[in-house]
């Protein structure tokens, strides 16, 4: 958990702005589940600004600050409100040249005496009542960040910690700086008297080279930076584990294995009396919260342990990218991934688990107009798959609902579980894994659509996380991604389905460029489970071929996979009007010379949303959801660009100023520790390493 992460010079360019304390109090109001108090508010305006003026006064202005900052994700579940360190400063140190790291406690304490004479360690404010001496506090986090699992193990640090009493002289603060007060690193104390030691302090821990990469690599080993997914997977088929469980990911992932060691059959020691008991669980959580993560963890772990497990998921493009992309030349571990619909027969025997990603893609029943009638479902999809296994694990985020026949909901499957006489045991995830774990970004996006009615859009602030922009011209929005693609970023174009979408054309399998704007044509990407002309690959791993950034995505192929950078067209399906947003069905025409098909009256060409599918309620619904799918795709930065010139313009009022300094997070400006490579597939016939099961009780649960 943090609330800000910038360089002390962009901090400061925010509260210019009025922006800064607004971010954080609606930060805190996320995390906490109550506003921040009048006198929380005060600080920051006062204490945060002190500190990052003798930053910049010290020729540090590019050291990083992270603001109220949690140590680890598990301090989320500790008993009571999580530690949270005010400011952490991170940088590189001038003479070793590794990471730097002060824990800062900002106090506006202007007078301080003593409770007892014999030790300052606990001391009187006046107004305020008895309060440790802070270097206390300092310690506790001191320990958090350098013990056996904080974020700085392993890494070479200098680390120290300070209190900062900005309204204070020495002699009113007297107990705190006294001969018997708590020494040690992190045990500084500095007052307005002392402003031009902390000055010549701060150079003396901190390089004036900027402290992004160093920034970057704390925030990994916090766990705020993860591996991408495919990624983790690629490398896990070798000799590393790179994916790590935290928080309540890892509490869920352990749940899971626990249950599974006590109802389900072990070969090696087989029950007198068979265990009949069935469980369902059910773990909620938005886009980017880890679901898929833990999925895989648990599927690994249970294969290991000798079960029977299936990975099902109800999107192609989740699918293709791993069987393809990940799975290539491993029959077995393809096979492992399947569909929703593959169940209307159950397996004999019954799986051990079956593990449904994106559960809100359920259909009510699983049908396919190729198959033959009685191959067709005749029961709900959902007790299809609760018959397929005994323990069954649904993942559900129902905000990502895009079509009007999924039906996937927190109500279906506790029905489900209900007739089955199974135990539910629900989860929520809350922390933040996708988008840079800006869990901001992800509600500036719902409340800019409209998603929910919980908050207000107000315009973005940069929080050191995520970065969004908005493109004048398709043409820029291209040369973005494009630029950022061939520095060595994955990137992707997609769009709402405001074109009509041409099949392959011809035996070369040609592409139509269907999405027009202006005299800027591009085509989607391939309608086709095969490869097209010049390479083109088919659409269930158009997201991860390279030879896919020459073509636009929809949200069918985009869902369930991220990116470092996404550019988002958003077309007239979906447009600004009078201070509110407007839906529209288009129509298309053809053309008299090619008799393709073209754009007569803008809006949705979606064929799942078409008038006689859905109303006008529920067609606004889809649309929002998948433009929200569209616009949280991204680990890094979101470009927008919408094809209507008002919403452009209501676009640009909320994304707000850009430039501020070093937030761009171009391939060119990340520091060189974020610049990870993005893996081609592996070689054909290459195997996974086989590995033991640690079991729920391991201290760290990697991928694979």
């Amino acid at each position: 958990m943090l609330l800000l992460r910038l360089a002390a010079q962009d901090l400061l360019t925010l509260n210019s702005r009025r922006r800064m304390v607004p971010h954080l109090a609606a930060r805190w109001r996320h995390f906490r589940g109550a506003d921040a108090s009048l006198s929380e508010r005060s600080a920051w305006a006062e204490s945060l600004v002190h500190l990052a003026e003798d930053l910049v006064a010290a020729g540090r202005g590019n050291v990083e600050m992270i603001v109220e900052c949690a140590a680890t994700l598990d301090e989320a579940d500790r008993p009571g409100a999580p530690r949270l360190i005010d400011v952490v400063l991170v940088g590189h140190h001038p003479e070793e040249k590794g990471l730097s790291v002060q824990l800062v406690e900002l106090k506006r304490w202007s007078t301080v005496t003593r409770v007892e004479r014999a030790t300052a360690e606990l001391v009187h404010v006046p107004g305020m009542g008895r309060k440790k001496h802070p270097a206390l506090q300092l310690r506790e986090y001191y320990e958090a960040f350098t013990g056996a699992r904080g974020p700085l193990r392993g890494l070479d640090f200098a680390c120290g910690g300070f209190a900062y009493l900005h309204n204070a002289t020495d002699a009113s603060v007297r107990p705190l700086v006294d001969l018997d007060a708590p020494t040690g690193v992190y045990a500084g104390v500095y007052t307005n008297d002392r402003r031009e030691q902390l000055i010549s302090d701060l150079r003396k821990n901190f390089a004036d080279e900027g402290g992004a990469s160093a920034a970057e690599i704390l925030l990994q080993n916090m766990g705020l930076r993860n591996t991408p997914l495919l990624d983790a997977m690629i490398r896990s088929r070798g000799e590393d584990t790179v994916f790590t469980l935290r928080g309540r990911q890892k509490k869920v992932a352990d749940q899971i294995l626990d249950t599974a060691a006590k109802v389900l059959p072990d070969a090696q020691r087989p029950a007198l009396v068979p265990d009949e008991r069935r469980v369902v669980f059910l773990i909620k959580g938005g886009a980017g919260t880890g679901k898929s993560a833990i999925g895989l963890q648990i599927k690994a772990e249970l294969e290991a342990g000798g079960h029977t497990v299936k990975y099902a998921s109800g999107s192609r493009a989740f699918n293709g990218a791993i069987q393809e992309h990940v799975g290539y030349g491993d029959r077995e571990f393809r096979e492992s991934f399947t569909y929703f619909s593959n169940f209307v027969t159950p397996p004999d025997p019954p799986l051990d688990v079956l593990i449904c990603d994106e559960a809100h893609r359920l259909r009510e029943r699983s049908t396919n107009r190729f198959w033959k009638p009685e191959d067709q479902g005749t029961k709900p999809q959902v007790d299809e798959l609760l018959d397929a296994s005994r323990l069954t694990v649904f993942f559900l985020d129902e905000g990502q609902t895009v079509r009007p026949h999924e039906v996937g909901t927190i109500q279906l499957i506790e029905d489900a579980a209900r007739r089955y006489g199974a135990t539910l045991v629900p989860y929520e995830l809350r922390e933040q894994f996708r988008c840079g774990g800006s869990d901001s970004y992800i509600r500036w996006v719902r409340a800019v659509l409209g998603v929910t009615d919980e908050e207000e859009p107000e315009p973005w602030t940069p929080d050191g996380l995520m970065h969004v922009e908005v493109a004048d011209s398709p043409e820029e929005l291209e040369r973005i991604i494009r630029t950022e693609a061939l520095a060595g970023a994955s990137a992707r174009l997609v769009a709402g389905y405001c074109w009509p979408w041409t099949k392959p054309v011809g035996k070369e399998r040609r592409l139509e460029a269907d999405v027009r704007i202006g005299s800027w044509h591009r085509s989607w990407n391939a309608d086709s489970d095969a490869f097209c002309e010049d390479g083109v690959p088919p659409c269930r791993i158009w997201s991860v071929h390279e030879k896919g950034l020459d073509q636009i995505g929809c949200v069918y192929t985009a869902q369930g996979l991220e990116r470092d950078w996404c550019g988002v067209i958003m077309g007239e399906d979906m447009v600004r009007r009078d201070g509110r947003w407007v839906f529209r069905r288009g129509k298309e025409r053809k053309d008299p010379d090619t008799g393709v098909k073209r754009v007569a009256v803008p809006g949705s060409f979606d064929p799942k949303v078409r008038a006689g599918s859905v109303d006008d309620h529920e067609f606004a619904r889809l649309v929002r959801h998948a433009y929200h799918v569209l616009m949280t795709r991204a680990s890094r930065a979101t470009v927008l660009y919408s094809t209507d010139e008002e919403t452009r313009s209501y676009l640009t009022e909320m994304v707000g100023e850009v430039q501020v300094h070093g937030l761009r997070p171009t391939w060119e400006n990340l520091p060189e520790v974020a610049r990870l490579p993005h893996l081609p597939r592996p070689r054909r016939g290459r195997r996974r390493r086989g590995r033991q099961s640690t079991g729920p009780q391991s201290p760290d649960m990697y991928l694979f």
